[in-house]
């Protein structure tokens, strides 16, 4: 086993440093004892102290495990009268095992005196709780850096495959195809209108965070850009249905979460047909969850769960990527047939509202 998986096994981590701990006290204490004239038995009592201590600090971890959770001031009495009555009951023994072993079975005139000198068993148990909760601050630094790292790891890899995907080189070459069409037969005024559609449409998908949120306003607009393009390619071979729910305009959903799903329902619904078909985006709340649906009217089409939704792409697969890295498990991506011919894809995700990213 390396470090790190030792640093990673919080378990193992505490009892190597705690016994190395008690095991470096030792060692220090011994060899402060060859600067005195004192018996060799004096080695015996220093490892019996040694692991006296190891022994009464082990409760302290328990007891600390149930106070992390407390306000800093409720902590540090947990820490302080702990570490004092920790400190005392070891000094007892400290000084239970010097006087019968050391001094041969001495007894003090009173039982107070095995108490005597506690403060410094104090201080020490005290150090020891200190650099227990130093290095459970620094194992959950460490986890948060981790997380993060993760996190912006993941996000730069669905951006990668988002960009990659929103620059489709087959839109971008049949747009400009048929840009270069309108022009040749003189409808300037289409091509120019088709040419301002394609730049908003690509300043909005290389604008935004593709793991941020944005207003589904905002989010239809795109969509509406897109959609606007197309329209020129498939001109009445292509109807195009909203039905949004008013008091979901505003709520937040992920930043070109529509066009994959639409791009989908144009290249597998839309050309393969002759009369063209039919895209329907509808938006609904339920209780705490807003509810999508982008419904085609394609071929009658038998859609098995295996083949997540008559694609090689990475259209859906990047779209379930997104929605759990925003979600984790509270969301659903649902492909099923629609009725009577087509394919319907319906997401849910929380509901919530506040201003795009």
């Amino acid at each position: 086993m390396n470090w790190k998986e030792l640093i990673e096994n919080r378990n193992r981590f505490f009892w190597v440093l705690h016994s190395a701990g008690w095991l470096g006290f030792a060692l220090v204490h011994y060899l402060g004892s060859l600067l005195h004239d004192l018996r060799d038995i004096f080695v015996v009592i220093i490892f019996l102290n040694a692991y006296a201590g190891w022994l009464f600090t082990i409760p302290l971890r328990y007891v600390y495990r149930r106070a992390w959770n407390l306000s800093p001031a409720k902590i540090a009495l947990v820490v302080i009268f702990t570490s004092y009555f920790t400190g005392v009951l070891w000094q007892v023994v400290k000084n239970f095992n010097y006087w019968e072993i050391y001094k041969h079975g001495y007894k003090p005139e009173s039982w107070i005196y095995y108490a005597q000198n506690s403060h410094w068993s104090f201080y020490i148990i005290l150090s020891w709780s200190g650099l227990y909760f130093g290095i459970k601050y620094y194992q959950m630094l460490q986890k948060e850096k981790q997380n993060v790292l993760h996190a912006n790891t993941v996000a730069h890899q669905a951006q990668l495959k988002m960009l990659r995907y929103q620059l489709n080189p087959h839109f971008l070459f049949n747009t400009l195809n048929a840009i270069s069409t309108l022009i040749l037969v003189g409808e300037n005024k289409t091509a120019n209108t088709m040419v301002t559609r394609l730049s908003e449409f690509l300043r909005y998908s290389l604008d935004k965070d593709p793991m941020k949120k944005v207003t589904l306003t905002s989010e239809i607009q795109a969509l509406h850009y897109y959609l606007d393009i197309e329209k020129v390619r498939f001109e009445e071979r292509l109807q195009v249905y909203y039905h949004i729910c008013d008091d979901c305009k505003k709520a937040l959903v992920p930043s070109m979460i529509l066009q994959p799903l639409a791009e989908n329902a144009i290249k597998y619904a839309i050309a393969v047909q002759e009369q063209g078909g039919s895209i329907t985006v509808r938006v609904n709340r339920f209780a705490n969850d807003l509810l999508i649906e982008v419904a085609d009217t394609g071929p009658l089409t038998q859609v098995k769960p295996e083949d997540f939704f008559r694609e090689n792409g990475v259209g859906l697969v990047n779209t379930r990527e997104r929605l759990e890295a925003l979600y984790h498990n509270n969301f659903s991506l649902v492909v099923e047939n629609n009725k009577p011919t087509g394919v319907k894809v319906n997401i849910r995700i929380p509901y919530e509202l506040g201003c795009s990213v």
